[in-house]
């Protein structure tokens, strides 16, 4: 069927264009809209009724004269061509090349919204993934096919943890590499070259695809943009059978995106100004990282949550929180050392299917609740000694403030070159449990622990 081109629009609002009396659009199809300088821009159906068909443009609808655009629906949904070529490109939020070279030339071309999957198709993440980082490694362990977000605030390093989990997560013992999908949105140009340079210094750019939305490129295009890159990181896991790392910085920024588009159209908003629907939006693409069954393949997901005013009860982390599976939160009190992680509120609700005698090592998860504990006692002596004076604290009180000050310098704090093994990493634990605390206080250990790991 030949594509119309009409030109009825009633009114602009924001991003939107409202056009009446326009037939058999479907919701989602994908619409050129052309200006009166003949310019040529995109869009994307997200609402149609009996009257009405509202079309969301990505590149913002400044300079549109009403009565001079012109809009043709493609009968089809945005759909990104698919090529071995990917790897090594930049691309903006709807596929199109960023770096100056041509674009991809492909017959497989696949719908951004994804496919549904069968859950019973699901295989269930179990392999850990060794990232070089001991708060990651040792207590919050990441699993292949697993979500683990990163939670931060304004200012706190979360791009420089994210670059070092790209350039050293592996599967220990295996030649396997992952390869790269980054997704940017609303990122600053330095924050967008700081990643391209990371990678390009630690000799993994080719074996990475970055789809990059700066803060002054349209805002409508950001909620686009983490589709597009997770459709070709299915095609790169479940066709050419890689392991991908996907890699989404800033949810909120795609969130506030979301926000705008609601208040537009007129949403009754629900917390903080969002819309009832976050939650689902959100999982809708949460949920296509994982594992599937009889493929060798894998998309594992670390986005980047920035909590406004450092509130973790904000909506945005509150429900990534519940769709994915734990999450790494960096905490401001810890500016000094880096990775500034917050280890009491972290947690990786996959880890003790990928650690101990097959994965790790068979005291693993022992040792991380032992560690936990100690620094959660630690922390409750740090506070009665900033009331009380340290000098008033008991011997074991005054142990556990020498343990928490050497935990926070030697296992969090270990700089962005330390790539540690996961064996470095539980020795380390043991060293510093073995140099501050008694036998006695090791109550979430074996006495078969004990004997064979601790020092002293």
């Amino acid at each position: 069927m030949k594509e119309k081109e009409y030109r009825m629009n009633s009114a602009v609002r924001d991003a939107l264009l409202f056009l009446h009396g326009i037939p058999n659009v479907a919701l989602g199809d994908r619409v050129l809209i052309r200006d009166y300088n003949g310019r040529k821009r995109n869009g994307q159906v997200i609402e149609t009724t009996k009257d009405i068909v509202l079309v969301q443009v990505f590149e913002g609808t400044a300079d549109l004269d009403i009565e001079n655009t012109w809009v043709r629906f493609l009968e089809k949904p945005f759909e990104l061509p698919l090529s071995p070529d990917l790897l090594g490109r930049v691309f903006n939020g709807i596929g199109e090349p960023r770096d100056n070279r041509p674009p991809i030339i492909s017959s497989l071309q696949r719908n951004v919204n994804g496919s549904s999957v069968n859950p019973a198709a699901r295989a269930y993440p179990s392999e850990f993934i060794q990232t070089g980082i001991s708060t990651i490694d040792g207590l919050n362990s990441l699993v292949r096919g697993q979500k683990l977000p990163i939670f931060s605030g304004s200012g706190l390093p979360h791009n420089r943890l994210a670059a070092q989990i790209v350039r050293q997560a592996k599967l220990p013992g295996k030649e396997s590499q992952f390869a790269v999908v980054f997704a940017a949105m609303g990122v600053s140009y330095a924050d967008a070259r700081f990643f391209q340079e990371q990678f390009e210094s630690s000799g993994v750019l080719n074996n990475v695809v970055m789809f990059i939305n700066h803060a002054d490129d349209p805002p409508m295009e950001r909620l686009i943009l983490p589709r597009t890159a997770l459709t070709a990181a299915e095609y790169l896991a479940y066709d050419l059978d890689l392991h991908i790392l996907v890699v989404m910085t800033d949810m909120t920024n795609y969130a506030e995106a979301l926000r705008e588009v609601a208040t537009a159209k007129g949403e009754v908003p629900a917390r903080k100004g969002y819309p009832g629907y976050l939650y689902s939006d959100l999982a809708s693409i949460y949920e296509r990282a994982g594992r599937l069954k009889n493929r060798p393949g894998s998309i594992t997901m670390v986005p980047v949550v920035s909590m406004p005013s450092d509130d973790i009860t904000h909506p945005i982390p509150d429900l990534t929180g519940y769709i994915t599976e734990g999450q790494i939160v960096l905490s401001r009190e810890l500016h000094n050392i880096y990775p500034p992680v917050n280890v009491p509120p972290s947690l990786s609700r996959l880890m003790k299917d990928g650690i101990g005698t097959d994965n790790t090592r068979e005291e693993h998860g022992r040792l991380a609740n032992q560690i936990y504990a100690s620094y959660t006692r630690a922390l409750e002596a740090r506070n009665l000694a900033s009331i009380i004076g340290a000098e008033e604290l008991s011997e074991r009180d005054r142990a556990y403030l020498k343990f928490a000050e050497a935990f926070e310098k030697r296992f969090i704090g270990q700089g962005e070159t330390t790539d540690r093994t996961i064996i470095e990493t539980l020795d380390l634990a043991w060293e510093l449990l073995s140099n501050y605390l008694p036998k006695e206080a090791l109550t979430r250990m074996s006495e078969a622990d004990i004997k064979k790991y601790y020092k002293n």
